[in-house]
């Protein structure tokens, strides 16, 4: 039985694979620009951020209908309960998806038949985190929040992804005071490709209770111990650092140095599809590249569970840490 772990940067999207998207490409005539599942897992081959994107956005023109939704969110509830994952906090995108005439609640609502019993099919918990495209406008993020009003209770928060360079979260200041206003709670990308700034940008003017990436933090100590001080949890993704060249190769990851100064650690598998592993690969892959001991990763599954939502449900909370202390590897 792999370690309890909870999952805090996952986009559904990015869960993906190549037979998948065929399937549903054949279901809803949807001619892909692939020969078959061989040729498109080749093209999940990325030089950088923007690369990835490119594709990430193309492969979702076969996610049209409910039942689409429903299929994605199931395939990965069933790999991640298989690598350990009791809890996950799912992020999804909802303006690549109005783009195409998907409507808000076709997503939600698809997403939600398999959410809604993921505890009884797969014992997973979970909630979902709407993001915005922080390459597109700040007024289409606050029309999108508008278009999830009637969705709320099954929104848990809010998040901010895409293209990061040029996107400085300050861009998004109304929408996040909006979402805290509704008491949403609040997340955001910063510190990929992003410099440091934008993380203390994401938390002076967003309020985000979590930094998804944070990487670059460790190029200002100043900041570091900000982080260690407020107990910031960073969300980090080692596999898709590797695979978008934010990382040459995992063994130079900063990782190790990063819970060394006390950083609150917690590793996901953000794309698994396009980067090469789900959580419990990540685990395995930081192991065997970094040389994390048995304590090392007992304190990384804490630190998922720490950081995650569950502040409605602190039994649920304590009862998936008492998992974690009593395992045995």
């Amino acid at each position: 039985m792999p370690l309890p772990k909870a999952e805090l940067h996952l986009h559904i999207e990015g869960t993906l694979e190549p037979e998948l998207a065929f399937e549903l490409a054949a279901r809803n005539g949807v001619a892909l620009p692939y020969a078959d599942t061989e040729a498109l897992r080749k093209a999940y081959a990325f030089d950088d951020l923007q690369s990835f994107l490119n594709l990430y956005y193309e492969l979702m023109a076969v996610l049209r209908t409910e039942r689409d939704f429903e299929d994605l969110a199931n395939a990965y509830l069933v790999r991640a309960a298989a690598q350990g994952v009791r809890h996950a906090e799912i992020f999804f995108d909802p303006q690549a998806h109005l783009a195409r005439g998907v409507s808000m609640g076709t997503v939600v609502e698809g997403l939600w038949r398999a959410l809604g019993r993921s505890e009884a099919d797969h014992g997973v918990s979970t909630r979902l985190i709407l993001c915005f495209l922080r390459d597109e406008s700040a007024d289409s993020a606050l029309e999108t929040l508008e278009a999830a009003k009637p969705y709320l209770d099954r929104i848990t928060g809010v998040g901010l992804d895409s293209a990061e360079v040029g996107h400085p979260p300050v861009k998004f200041r109304e929408v996040y005071e909006a979402a805290a206003a509704l008491g949403l709670r609040r997340v955001a990308h910063a510190g990929e490709e992003g410099p440091p700034e934008y993380i203390t940008q994401a938390l002076d003017v967003l309020g985000v209770e979590r930094v998804d990436h944070g990487l670059r933090c460790m190029e200002d100590p100043a900041l570091v111990e900000r982080l260690v001080r407020e107990r910031i949890p960073l969300t980090l993704c080692p596999l898709s650092n590797v695979r978008l060249r934010t990382v040459d190769v995992l063994a130079d990851h900063p990782l190790p140095a990063m819970l060394d100064a006390g950083l609150l650690c917690t590793v996901n598998s953000d794309d698994p599809a396009y980067f090469g592993g789900y959580a419990g690969d990540n685990f395995d892959a930081v192991r065997t590249a970094l040389g994390l001991g048995e304590e090392r990763l007992r304190e990384l599954a804490r630190n998922s569970f720490v950081a995650s939502f569950l502040e409605d449900d602190e039994e649920r909370r304590a009862r998936y840490l008492a998992e974690v202390d009593a395992y045995t590897f």
